[in-house]
């Protein structure tokens, strides 16, 4: 394009304005506006990056104003609000999870494609150094086991802790095993809300794999870590610092027992969300395919609500 493309974030409350301050930092981008219904959130992050700030998205709902917008609103308004710019014909980087329900998924990708709009996920963790660098190294994972514990985040909430955080190690488990659930087990409890806070699962592929899912957001420490077996050796990532370690069998000598030998994997960390926002810029300026599909939102999201429903289940009788 000739032009810079003109974008605009919807939702500049706690992520939606980082969107907003990667934005301003890409060159081939103008930043148009930020959107939020707090007035004086909306002008402050205006002020700060120097551009307009609107209390509504219908205000810029056209082509002539935006070729493209980030939508980081609550996730009860993901579909009405990107079913309204990709009517549009407007790309859209819409976070996750995709949508409340699958039918709803189901008709922003219609849409997206009726309209040739581009329609990318905001599951960050896809553009994480370490989880970038597996690519290639892990090929047939068997097992995988995950963790992501963090205390109660300073910020409301309107989904449980499987919508909230277990979702970003759904969507990478299902990136990288490429085959269908078969079946899942999962517990899960409240702690400080009303919605699970903590849960596990227990995922079992067509295909032989398992993925034991751990996620919690009343968790005194941080922990962001994914371990993935297959038969050469296991991977271990740990996500929040972008570190990679492989274990392998050693080669045996005479006489020598069996042991594991050791690499750390040299990464260069990135900046995840930047990536993640120029990779959704460079879609909307060549057309190519997001790098994290619609259609990719609607499995980690129907796997999600698996999980939801085995959480949900009444005790059985005498229990």
């Amino acid at each position: 394009m000739s032009r810079r493309i003109k974008v605009a974030v919807i939702g500049v409350g706690y992520l939606g304005k980082f969107h907003a301050e990667k934005y301003a930092g890409i060159p081939e981008v103008e930043l148009v506006g930020v959107v939020d219904a707090d007035k004086k959130q909306a002008e402050a992050v205006a002020s700060g990056l120097k551009t307009s700030a609107f209390h509504s998205y219908k205000d810029i709902l056209s082509k002539d104003k935006v070729d493209a917008v980030s939508i980081v609103v609550p996730t009860s308004l993901h579909y009405s609000i990107a079913k309204d710019f990709l009517s549009q014909g407007i790309d859209c980087l819409l976070e996750k999870p995709i949508t409340n329900t699958l039918a709803e998924a189901d008709e922003l990708i219609r849409i997206a494609v009726n309209k040739k709009a581009i329609l990318q996920i905001g599951h960050l963790e896809r553009f994480n150094a370490a989880v970038m660098a597996a690519r290639g190294r892990v090929n047939n994972p068997l097992y995988i086991e995950c963790h992501r514990l963090s205390p109660f985040p300073n910020r409301s909430t309107d989904v449980d802790v499987i919508l909230d955080v277990m979702i970003h190690d759904i969507d990478i488990i299902l990136h990288l095993v490429k085959s269908e659930i078969e079946s899942i087990d999962a517990t899960g409890l409240p702690v400080l809300t009303n919605m699970a806070d903590i849960a596990n699962a227990r995922l079992r592929f067509k295909n032989g794999c398992v993925a034991n899912i751990t996620a919690s957001r009343v968790s005194k420490e941080r922990v962001r870590k994914i371990t993935l077996f297959q038969q050469d050796g296991y991977t271990a990532i740990d996500y929040a610092n972008q570190t990679m370690t492989v274990f392998r069998k050693a080669s045996e000598r005479s006489g020598e027992l069996p042991h594991i030998a050791e690499e750390a994997v040299n990464i260069e960390k990135n900046d995840t969300l930047l990536q993640e926002i120029k990779a959704f810029v460079n879609s909307v300026i060549t057309r190519k395919p997001p790098a994290v599909s619609g259609e990719d939102g609607r499995r980690a999201l129907e796997a999600a609500q698996m999980i939801q429903e085995k959480i949900a289940c009444p005790p059985l009788a005498g229990d």
